[in-house]
Parts: structure tokens; sequence; C-alpha cells
């Protein structure tokens, strides 16, 4: 598991989520543990490093 740091896209603050670097290509749809708002994010891992991660509103 690999802990990403990131702002979230409704409120602007800073949280993270627990990613799985033993999938190469996910998404992942949590609540922001401040604002409560469901945040969809892409993720692309390669040999354990992340090379994308896109964290979006849900439905955008």
């Amino acid at each position: 598991m690999f802990e990403h740091f990131f702002q979230c896209p409704y409120c602007w603050e800073e949280i993270s989520f627990l990613l799985d670097t033993s999938v190469g290509q996910q998404t992942y749809v949590e609540d922001c543990e401040v604002c409560c708002n469901p945040i969809e994010a892409r993720v692309v891992f390669e040999n354990g490093n992340l090379l994308q991660f896109e964290p979006m509103e849900l439905g955008q």
C-alpha cells in the first residue's frame, strides 16, 4: 500500500488515499475526510511506481 497526499478538488484541503501498488490501472472513489464529498481518482502504477494520479469531482 502507498499513501498519496493531494488536494481535495472540492475544499482544497490536503488529504490522502491509500493506494494498492500491485494493480497497474485503477479507479478509486472515496469521500474526502474533511468535506465528505466523493472524489474519483484515476491511478496508474508501473513496477510499483506511481505514474499518474488524477483526482476529480465525481461525475466529471
